[in-house]
């Protein structure tokens, strides 16, 4: 099995940006945990993060074919992004959307994801666990 984990906007500064509401892990820390778990569940991973919403449509869509799942913190496009929802879709590859923060618990306008509806689950609110939560349910779901 194959999963493709894709990072948005901003997450390369995990471990300095606001570490009371992201922690403190690095997102490289993070990466090395799930490719830790991955290696004990017996699936490749592959990682890839951008600030750019058109480079994360370009990866999502060229995923097609070579993965046997998405794993996906949108970040900031969450709430903003169709055109990332609309590649999702288009691929038909089962995706599940990770989130390190609680998105339901903190201000009005992160609470809405345009994403969830494509997307087979959602994590949020267990911080790097939330990344091997994913992990697990993707194996387990193509188990």
């Amino acid at each position: 099995m194959k999963l493709l984990v894709i990072n948005g906007p901003n997450l390369d500064l995990l471990g300095e940006r606001q570490p009371e509401v992201y922690g403190r892990l690095t997102l490289k820390e993070i990466n090395e945990k799930m490719a830790e778990l991955a290696k004990e569940l017996r699936c490749e991973l592959e990682f890839f993060q951008s600030n750019h919403e058109g480079e994360i449509v370009e990866t999502i869509g060229k995923a097609k074919g070579k993965f046997d799942f998405l794993i996906i913190n949108p970040a900031a496009y969450t709430h903003t992004s169709v055109a990332i929802r609309d590649a999702i879709a288009a691929t038909g590859i089962p995706t599940i959307e990770v989130h390190l923060s609680n998105i339901y618990g903190r201000e009005e306008f992160r609470r809405k994801s345009l994403i969830v509806p494509v997307a087979v689950g959602q994590i949020c609110g267990f911080g790097p666990d939330s990344y091997l939560l994913a992990l697990r349910a993707a194996v387990g779901m193509k188990g």
